[in-house]
Formats: structure tokens, C-alpha cells, sequence
């Protein structure tokens, strides 16, 4: 069964994972809208700190969102659409 994946997740300034749930699989563009006053950080696979400036964005095909941290200036955003086709 395929589903449709449209979000918007506001950040704060700690790490928050992409999906509340344990496991979501999906195929999705992630996107810090042009409209953030800072960059969002991203938790790198070395756990480092990955920003991305307001308007960027990246196609990621089959990631378990629950494994994708984000933090940033509260009140930013970062935007999902996709699915798990």
C-alpha cells in the first residue's frame, strides 16, 4: 500500500527526528523553506551539525525518517513531500 507523505515540521533548538514514528520509510524531497530566518542543522552520520540554508533542498529515496535529526532557530520549518512508493 502506498501513502502519501506531506508535512511540515516547525524546529526547535534541539534535535528532533523527522517522524514521531520508530520507523517510516518513504521516499521524499526535504526542503528548508526560503522563508526560515536561519540555517536548519541537520544531524550529520558523525554527528555532526549539517545546515542547510533557508531554500535548500534534497531528493532522498527510501530513508527511514525517524533516523533524520533537525534542529534550528525556533519557529523555522522544514517541509516533506513524498511517499512510500
Amino acid at each position: 500500500m502506498n501513502n502519501v507523505v506531506m508535512r511540515k515540521i516547525v524546529v526547535t533548538a534541539s534535535y528532533q527526528p523527522l517522524s514521531i514514528k520508530s520507523r517510516e520509510v518513504a521516499s521524499v524531497e526535504v526542503s528548508a523553506p526560503p522563508t526560515n530566518t536561519g540555517a536548519v542543522f541537520f544531524r550529520g552520520d558523525d554527528g555532526t551539525d549539517v545546515p542547510w540554508v533557508p531554500g535548500e533542498y534534497h531528493c532522498f529515496k527510501r530513508i527511514n525518517l525517524a533516523d533524520i535529526k533537525v534542529k534550528g532557530t525556533p519557529g523555522d520549518a522544514v517541509t516533506i513531500v513524498g511517499g512510500t512508493w
